[in-house]
């Protein structure tokens, strides 16, 4: 339907606080650079005295924006309402060279802003995703030296009482969204799409960030669908389908020997399908720090690779060296995950730190069973201490009983 004439004849209607992006010169053609209209249109209203503002990206229209930080902090709330497309310049060749090539759409400082809408956000991360530095997926999968910085698309940073809702995302240069910083995230019934193979597409990576929902949404692309970074806590993920894709992932935490703590975290009700991983925890040799509190219960898994996995033992390249030190891992509870996984990999993998063990992994109505071929009868557990609520299929009777010497010292580094 077309706009109602009220917004179409009165871009900038002062009285019922909406701010068309049109009222500032914006085009929306596909073709023409949006920015600076963009700029305009969000400090007006940022600096509107009004309770909340709505900055309104029509439907019906494209607008190109390059690379912007959008900054607070504004009076009273703002309303980012994309009901057209936005999308940023075509490819690494059309980026302006004084831009920046880690972000693309970010906001600074804000507290209290939704970003919502029935429009489509178009990362158009294609021309990114084959830069000869990205890992290629062919039989001859080669990498090379070169520029690799590519855009995320949404970043929001240092921000809070933030909610992102109804959007459709898709094919960003790297993650889609990333939330560093930031204090009381509510992410709700958002569609986010790439394909299988682009390289580092992360669906939502959050980091350094606590009091997050992300709820009923739909995450299928080339990397983890959820990830959870280090200093994340208090997180509730329910009913996302995810896949394909890395999964929903904790991690990976403790590269360059770092401290990271992650805790009180909740995946629940959820669905993974034909992923590389179903509920995931990856850290790297040599950091410190703590992972704790982790729940993850009623999931049901289609064809996943490794359905239930912590890797302690996370690198990259084939020359990881093993160290003492690791991210503690440890009150990890998997309940009620039942579905079917690819025999390639067993259904569960417990690879954990020789020196820091993990520790009160419980499992309870655990059912894995081949989505084809014969069942892996034999999960796979390295320095991993915990129990079996109930019987599990298949079953799990690698885990070590109690608590390791180690950690009885008390000598880990707790967050």
């Amino acid at each position: 339907p077309s706009p109602s004439p009220a917004v179409d004849e009165n871009y900038h209607n002062a009285s019922n606080n909406l701010f068309d992006v049109r009222a500032f010169g914006a085009v929306g053609d596909g073709v023409t650079d949006d920015t600076e209209s963009f700029k305009m249109a969000w400090d007006t209203a940022c600096q509107s005295e009004s309770a909340v503002k709505v900055i309104l990206v029509p439907r019906g229209f494209s607008f190109i924006t390059q690379s912007t930080i959008f900054t607070g902090p504004c009076k009273g709330g703002l309303v980012l309402k994309v009901d057209g497309t936005l999308m940023p310049p075509d490819g690494p060749e059309s980026w302006p060279k004084n831009n920046s090539r880690r972000q693309w759409l970010v906001f600074y400082r804000i507290n209290g802003m939704s970003l919502e809408g029935s429009g489509l956000i178009d990362g158009r991360g294609a021309k990114w995703w084959d830069l000869p530095c990205k890992p290629h997926k062919g039989p001859h999968g080669t990498t090379s030296s070169g520029p690799c910085d590519s855009p995320v698309a949404i970043r929001f940073f240092m921000s809070s009482n933030l909610t992102v809702q109804g959007l459709r995302i898709k094919n960003s240069p790297q993650f889609h969204f990333r939330f560093d910083g930031c204090e009381s995230v509510h992410v709700e019934s958002i569609y986010i799409t790439a394909p299988a193979l682009s390289p580092n597409t992360d669906g939502i990576h959050i980091e350094n960030t606590n009091d997050v929902k992300i709820y009923n949404s739909v995450i299928s692309n080339g990397d983890d669908c959820v990830s959870i970074g280090a200093g994340c806590h208090d997180v509730d993920v329910k009913n996302i389908t995810c896949g394909p894709g890395h999964g929903i992932s904790i991690g990976s935490l403790g590269n360059h020997n770092s401290r990271a703590c992650v805790s009180n975290i909740t995946v629940r009700d959820s669905v993974i399908k034909v992923s590389d991983n179903g509920v995931r925890i990856k850290t790297w040799q040599g950091g410190s720090g703590s992972v704790s509190g982790v729940t993850f219960s009623n999931i049901h898994m289609e064809g996943v690779r490794n359905p239930i996995i912590i890797d302690q033992f996370y690198c990259l390249s084939k020359d990881c060296a093993n160290k003492t030190s690791a991210v503690f891992v440890s009150n990890i509870s998997y309940t009620n995950i039942k579905g079917t996984y690819d025999i390639r990999h067993p259904p569960m993998h417990f690879a954990c730190s020789d020196s820091v063990p993990c520790t009160n992994l419980t499992l309870s109505d655990i059912e894995l069973l081949p989505a084809q071929g014969d069942m892996v009868l034999d999960p796979y557990c390295w320095s991993a201490y915990g129990n079996s609520e109930t019987l599990t299929i298949p079953p799990v009777s690698c885990l070590l009983e109690g608590l390791p010497q180690s950690i009885s010292g008390n000598d880990i580094d707790h967050c």
